[in-house]
């Protein structure tokens, strides 16, 4: 989640020792309280433990350079047609990560089961039993998302190395079914940044500071920062994220990655370490709108643990390829989203009135006007109050229900925190914990309900009276504005293209529009109402084919001219 009190969030500077950030778990970066951390579950310096020591480059000069270009689909050819198995493919992702990963910190975790994962995967093939369309694909999560394996769930926090939950979060289950291979867990901003104002995007205890790949000193936005990151980079075939306000689409933006907030319930939170019952939801980040639906179609459906669910076995198409249609957009209704995200930067205004201008072409009808009305008032008067109670009754929950020596509740962990205050507050503190602790948590309280109920009944009816007033089929917007500087503070006045779609519970995609200053990468926004994530990926996928502007990141140190 970004910044609940700023449009983009605020970047402050974290300076801490060359340790805690190239070996995150090492003995300098420990907390005080428990048990060192296993070594052999970790990455040390972001390099994978079981990266080869011999025959590394002959493996790249094989694969490394197709693993930024090749889709899944594409993989699995080439591992139904014997050319490929995906212990060589696993391997080649954790040698990539080897590599880059030091400069990246986009990596936190590497499975240490991976190869032997990947190995039954090749078995199974060979027998005729694929399980499904991620058979043999590595795939990153994010690391507040639960594994029942030798690998921990700490959402970035040195509190929770030593949890260990008792099962899968259903999500991992789903990617399992289909035969995904768990590569690792990606980096994050810690607690979904829902930690402190002044947080800095990207930054966790547990991981240091996620480096955006296109140039290494802007942010990578969060807070699934590691998870576009690492797709950016083909650290992995594709990611999961999870957003509450923003923490998918921003990162997938600014990193020229296609990234999908499905509808609140498509996709369990069961086993996911929640900030929100009422905003969060997983989704995947890919290089691109096909490897994103597949991926998905994989983790969506119905979980008896997670009510919001209840519909979404139904709420796609049985078969993913139905929403790969190149003539989607022929004659749909588009609505364009300007104010307050237009007249801000140059390059954002000439990239989006392109994307415009190609949703003409291929067919659209575009409406102007179609301007969702600002969020702001909504958020200060409701949507922080209700998120503060639900921080502490659904945070409170998932720590009581988890197996493991680590704070047991919200008090327990602010306790942490400032006992171990040189490792987790370095720079910034921990006031959205406080806040909240403050809180009864009580969630059938009559004043928690009236928030709740304005804040969402007030996102609905911002985006569904836009929709209808103007008979549009979905909603266009840039996404954001270029990746401001890591430390930068409150960078443009840009308006929310992100909190009407999360309050509400509906979907957001975004695909890579262009880039600014030539390096930064930019996106655009399809939003549309609940369970139009069909429809928003079919959009998404014609405009992407029909103007296919990504390119793989070359990891500038900074930007040329230091614009």
């Amino acid at each position: 989640m970004r910044s609940l009190t700023r449009t983009t969030g605020r970047h402050t500077a974290i300076a801490v020792s060359a340790a805690c950030l190239l070996v995150p778990l090492a003995a300098a970066c420990t907390p005080d309280d428990g048990p060192r951390p296993a070594a052999s579950t970790t990455s040390t310096g972001g390099a994978a433990p079981n990266a080869p020591k011999d025959d590394g480059k002959k493996r790249e000069g094989r694969l490394d350079g197709r693993l930024d270009r090749a889709t899944i689909l594409e993989l699995q050819e080439d591992m139904e047609g014997k050319r490929l198995t995906s212990q060589e493919l696993t391997q080649a992702y954790l040698d990539r990560i080897h590599r880059l990963n030091p400069r990246l910190n986009a990596v936190v975790t590497v499975n240490p089961d991976a190869l032997d994962l990947a190995r039954e995967s090749d078995e199974l093939r060979r027998t005729g039993e694929v399980r499904g369309p991620l058979e043999g694909i590595p795939v990153l999560i994010k690391d507040n998302i639960d594994t029942a394996d030798r690998q921990p769930t700490t959402a970035g926090s040195t509190a929770l190395l030593h949890s260990k939950p008792a099962q899968d979060a259903f999500l991992v289950k789903k990617l399992r079914d289909a035969g995904a291979v768990i590569l690792g867990k990606a980096n994050m901003s810690e607690w979904a940044n829902f930690r402190s104002p002044g947080q800095t995007a990207g930054w966790s205890a547990t991981g240091g500071q996620t480096r955006n790949p296109y140039v290494l000193d802007r942010s990578p936005c969060g807070s699934s920062s590691g998870s576009a990151v690492a797709a950016a980079a083909a650290l992995a075939a594709v990611t999961i994220g999870s957003e509450t306000d923003g923490s998918i689409v921003c990162p997938a933006s600014v990193t020229s990655t296609v990234g999908v907030k499905p509808t609140l319930g498509m996709v369990s939170r069961s086993g996911m370490i929640p900030i929100t019952g009422s905003h969060d939801t997983a989704g995947p980040i890919a290089r691109n709108t096909t490897d994103a639906a597949l991926a998905l179609w994989a983790i969506h459906g119905s979980d008896a643990a997670d009510t919001a669910t209840s519909d979404a076995d139904t709420a796609l198409p049985s078969d993913y390829r139905e929403v790969l249609d190149p003539n989607a957009l022929r004659g749909k209704r588009i609505g364009v989203w300007r104010k307050g995200h237009l007249g801000i930067d140059p390059d954002v205004d000439r990239a989006f009135d392109r994307a415009v201008q190609r949703l003409r072409e291929l067919g659209a009808t575009v409406v102007e006007g179609a301007d969702v009305a600002d969020s702001k008032e909504m958020m200060r008067k409701d949507m922080l109050p209700a998120v503060l109670t639900e921080f502490k009754h659904d945070l409170n929950a998932y720590l009581a229900a988890t197996p493991g020596p680590h704070p047991r509740n919200l008090t327990e962990l602010i306790a942490f925190n400032k006992r171990n205050s040189t490792v987790e507050m370095p720079k910034f503190g921990q006031e959205l914990f406080e806040m909240a602790d403050k809180t009864d948590g009580d969630v059938d309280a009559p004043a928690y309900r009236r928030h709740r109920g304005a804040a969402t009944r007030q996102a609905r009816q911002a985006i569904d009276g836009v929709l209808a007033a103007h008979r549009l089929d979905a909603i266009v917007t840039p996404t954001g504005v270029p990746a401001p500087p890591v430390e930068a503070l409150d960078p443009t006045p840009f308006e929310s293209s992100t909190r009407n779609s999360a309050v509400a519970g509906y979907p957001h995609i975004t695909v890579p529009a262009g880039y600014a200053r030539g390096a930064l990468p930019l996106g655009v926004s399809f939003l549309g109402t609940r369970y139009s994530d069909a429809n928003l990926l079919s959009y998404a996928y014609a405009f992407e084919r029909a103007a296919p502007v990504r390119k793989a990141p070359t990891y500038l140190p900074t930007l040329p001219g230091g614009s």
